[in-house]
């Protein structure tokens, strides 16, 4: 093959590509194909990477936020020689992403899924596929560059980060909210490679999309550039370059490419975007790129040994520049730390514990915000923001030194992200793998709009907060619109998600301990805005229990318990106060708090027995919610006292006692439960 070693190395990517597509009978070739030249031109003069250290914490990041086209990010991981990386953070000699695993791309068990995946294959900065996602990930990975350059100084971090957008990230709603976001924060350390290419699955953008890109991005406060052709180095190279000298905004880079370049019959057609080109295709595009066209997943002499003496070489002296750098650093300790999500000695050390206030109470969400300051004195990277409700949901951190998180003040903590809930739970998500430990709010019913990317979160097993107050009716006036039914069953469907609704001060505690106190995996605090009773934990039993999922709060007096309540959150006092009225009528009951169903079911059955007998069947469950996955705990002769209908705009009192949850209503369905159970003991 007569061709120079850089355009030998960007046709090794597309033909890796489209071999690997072809092979699996499944994926997208077309931006593979037309973008491997600016993956190339990035990643070999402008990525400050090491492929030896891919977790060097001054890294670059590349986001191919574009995640139909994992291929391009795969070749990429391979030619560049790209180590693994293990969950002890232990650098192996292996390649995180082999030829072996291309041949085998979207097959079982291979680190080549169809999108990329944050934790399966090392050199994937974040999960992506879901479109937006990855450009929206990226405002919270600028952000944190912003921090650690404040915090810890410029000297040690500085990193750019790049996201690679198609058309269909840039039409997702949250990528208008987090393009807003970061050009309101002026992150001159973002830019975003869009592949303008005119087309979708269902075919020509005109379709669909009427947006002048390049006014709205200018709109939103971004350096706005354009590179007319993706196959000019020279162009891309102007345009990084000012890019990397931009101050005071991010960049968008708009590449105007042709989707499937090179295909003689599915350049520029949708066909081209999500399916194999077929094997005549194939060899008809191969013989454009000048390429062997029956040569399979080939490697030329040299296309690999090129990656290894450019981004190879510089990636090596910059990362041992800088962990010498580190090395004598007085904050080498704090960002070790932070980079293996460990904990600072004593970090809980000020939490603080409630006296019993049964009469005048205290809402969760204030409780919390107490809790919070107690932790986010002592963890100095946990950082806190809201979606226009900062004291509302009772997140404002307020300890000497706070300062909100501005262009001016980037080693603030506060960050306001406006009414952008999705925008706000994705740069947590970046943040949180930029190794800070970020929480964001809003109110439960608005989780909605964030749903995609506290599901990213749990997919990717990484330790984000996501705080939600205003759990119930039991805010009252608002209404229906703002009193959330569902969502508590919709968020405890996720995988990987702890879901902990504490039913008062002491139990909001000990579930700011659970949040924290984690290296992977996210967790939903779940709070009330209205006061609820302080417990009296000397008369009932501690909020320790918490730390299971599950336990029993108050027993039966005089035997064991011939019925069991059960609740969470501000349901569990109105728990305790029927069962008092029970005991008083001579009914044996007990009552369970089930604050996180998740950490309450990987106890053992032993345990979990323990805390519900299996010979106890007389069981009423009682949640201002959705009844959905009760019935695992309540069994056949159970009953769910629960929400089947919208709620009503009243004052609180008056909406609970509409449905039925009050301390009376709820001992009245306690005892039909009990006499059920009596004419049918054999259920």
């Amino acid at each position: 093959m007569n061709q120079d070693i850089d355009q030998l190395a960007i046709n090794t990517i597309r033909t890796l590509s489209i071999d690997a597509v072809q092979k699996a009978n499944s994926g997208h070739p077309g931006t593979p194909m037309s973008m491997a030249p600016v993956a190339y031109e990035l990643w070999q003069n402008h990525l400050r990477y090491d492929p030896a250290d891919p977790i060097w914490p001054n890294r670059d990041r590349f986001v191919l936020s574009a995640g139909h086209a994992s291929m391009l990010l795969y070749s990429m991981l391979f030619l560049a020689g790209v180590r693994k990386v293990t969950e002890d953070y232990e650098i192996t000699d292996e390649e995180a992403c082999s030829l072996h695993e291309i041949e085998n791309f979207r097959q079982l068990h291979s680190r080549t899924p169809g999108h990329p995946e944050y934790r399966w294959t090392t050199g994937v900065e974040t999960t992506t596929g879901p479109l937006g996602q990855g450009i929206a990930t990226s405002v919270g990975m600028a952000i944190a560059s912003k921090w650690q350059a404040a915090t810890f100084g410029e000297d040690l971090f500085d990193f750019n980060v790049y996201a690679l957008a198609g058309d269909g990230c840039l039409m997702e709603g949250v990528s208008h909210e987090s393009a807003s976001l970061a050009g309101h924060l002026k992150l001159d350390n973002l830019c975003w490679l869009y592949d303008n290419n005119h087309i979708t699955i269902d075919g020509s953008t005109s379709l669909a999309y009427g947006d002048d890109v390049l006014s709205r991005f200018e709109g939103y406060g971004w350096n706005v550039l354009r590179v007319g052709d993706a196959n000019d180095a020279g162009l891309l190279s102007r345009a990084l370059d000012e890019f990397e000298a931009e101050t005071g905004r991010p960049t968008l880079i708009v590449v105007d490419s042709h989707i499937g370049w090179g295909s003689p019959n599915k350049q520029d057609t949708e066909s081209a975007h999500g399916e194999p080109l077929g094997p005549e295709e194939v060899k008809l595009t191969k013989q454009a790129y000048g390429w062997p066209e029956d040569a399979q997943f080939l490697v030329p002499d040299g296309v690999r040994e090129r990656f290894d003496e450019v981004i190879g070489a510089r990636g090596a002296a910059e990362s041992k520049a800088w962990n010498e750098k580190l090395a004598a650093s007085p904050h080498a300790n704090t960002v070790e730390m932070m980079q293996r999500r460990q904990l600072p000695d004593g970090w809980d050390s000020a939490i603080p514990s409630f006296e019993a206030d049964e009469e005048k109470g205290l809402a969760t969400r204030k409780a919390s915000n107490k809790v919070q300051n107690a932790i986010g004195e002592a963890l100095p990277w946990l950082i806190a923001g809201s979606a226009d409700l900062t004291d509302s949901t009772s997140v404002r951190l307020t300890f000497d030194g706070m300062e909100n998180f501005e262009p001016e003040s980037f080693a603030g903590r506060q960050i306001h992200y406006g009414i952008r809930e999705h925008a706000a739970v994705t740069a947590c998500n970046g943040m949180s793998l930029s190794k800070l430990r970020p929480l964001w709010s809003t109110y439960l019913t608005f989780s909605d709009y964030g749903r995609p990317g506290i599901r990213l979160s749990a997919l990717m097993e990484i330790p984000v907060i996501h705080l939600f107050t205003h759990d119930s009716i039991g805010l009252g006036e608002d209404g229906p619109t703002h009193q959330p039914i569902e969502q508590l069953a919709s968020l405890r469907a996720l995988p990987n998600l702890d879901v902990i609704r504490p039913g008062d001060a002491n139990e909001t505690a000990e579930a700011w301990k659970l949040a924290i106190n984690r290296t992977k995996d996210p967790v939903a605090l779940v709070l009330t805005r209205q006061n609820v009773p302080v417990l009296d934990r000397s008369k009932y039993a501690s909020a320790e229990g918490v730390q299971k999922g599950g336990y029993v709060l108050a027993d039966s007096e005089g035997g064991d318990p011939e019925l069991i309540l059960m609740a969470t959150g501000s349901e569990v006092s109105l728990a305790v106060f029927a069962h008092e009225k029970l005991q008083e009528e001579g009914i044996r009951s007990r009552v369970v708090s089930l604050p996180c169903w998740e950490i309450f079911d990987r106890q053992d059955k032993s345990y979990r027995d323990e805390v519900l007998p299996p010979g106890v069947t007389a069981r009423l469950a009682i949640e201002e919610a959705s009844p959905l996955g009760w019935e695992r705990y309540v069994g056949s002769a159970g009953e769910i006292l629960a929400m089947r209908t919208f709620g009503q705009s009243a004052p609180f009192a008056d909406v609970e006692a509409e449905f039925g949850f009050t301390p009376e209503k709820i001992a009245q369905a306690a005892r039909e439960v009990v006499e059920r159970a009596a004419v049918s003991p054999s259920t």
